[in-house]
């Protein structure tokens, strides 16, 4: 800890030119102390500050909280799709969701990385598009649990939550009007439904 250091008379005089000519930033008073002056006491509060309420009440040992946990918890996949603006006529969409279309071309993506997984999806869509399809399906599959040793949690299935970004981004989202998860007969939560845009 440094040593407070006092100034000379001669020094204490040029302090205060100098401190006479600046122009404070904020209202604040300062008040500057002669060398020969001693510090000024602390003043003792006349009043005690009354305790203030604690902001959670009191809690023992093995009973429960009655406080609502307040957490802010990412939507499913699932959840974030169906909430997604509808850009198609919502008679076919309803019976794309019900599984009542046939899409008209697949693609699996089981067992390919992110790295292989990319550029076979933006071919498959691309080309898709150019011959005229509006329905396809992309499978991804659910994933498999990892090992989860850090206490972060990982989401399970990295193609599953991917698909849906790539999909949205150049060049591919110039092509596609709709993404949606696949009804159970064509691979459920593990696919999607692509709606594409007529060339």
């Amino acid at each position: 800890m440094a040593r407070r250091r006092t100034l000379h008379p001669e020094e204490h005089e040029i302090w205060q030119a100098v401190a006479r000519t600046a122009k404070p930033m904020h209202k604040v008073s300062h008040v500057f102390l002669k060398p020969a002056d001693p510090m000024p006491a602390q003043i003792a509060p006349t009043q005690t500050a009354a305790p203030s309420s604690p902001r959670l009440p009191l809690f023992r040992l093995g009973e429960k909280s009655r406080t609502k946990p307040g957490h802010d918890i990412l939507p499913s996949l699932a959840e974030s799709l169906a909430a997604a603006p509808l850009q198609m006529d919502a008679k076919t969409h309803g019976k794309m969701t019900r599984g009542k279309l046939s899409p008209e071309a697949r693609i699996d993506l089981h067992g390919l990385t992110l790295s292989e997984a990319h550029p076979e999806l933006i071919r498959f869509i691309l080309n898709a598009q150019s011959a005229g399809m509006r329905l396809v399906l992309v499978i991804t599959g659910k994933g498999k649990r990892g090992h989860d040793i850090g206490p972060i949690p990982t989401r399970m299935g990295a193609l599953r939550h991917q698909v849906p970004q790539w999909l949205r981004l150049p060049p591919l989202g110039a092509a596609v009007l709709q993404i949606s998860e696949a009804h159970l007969k064509h691979g459920g939560s593990g696919a999607y439904y692509i709606y594409l845009r007529r060339r």
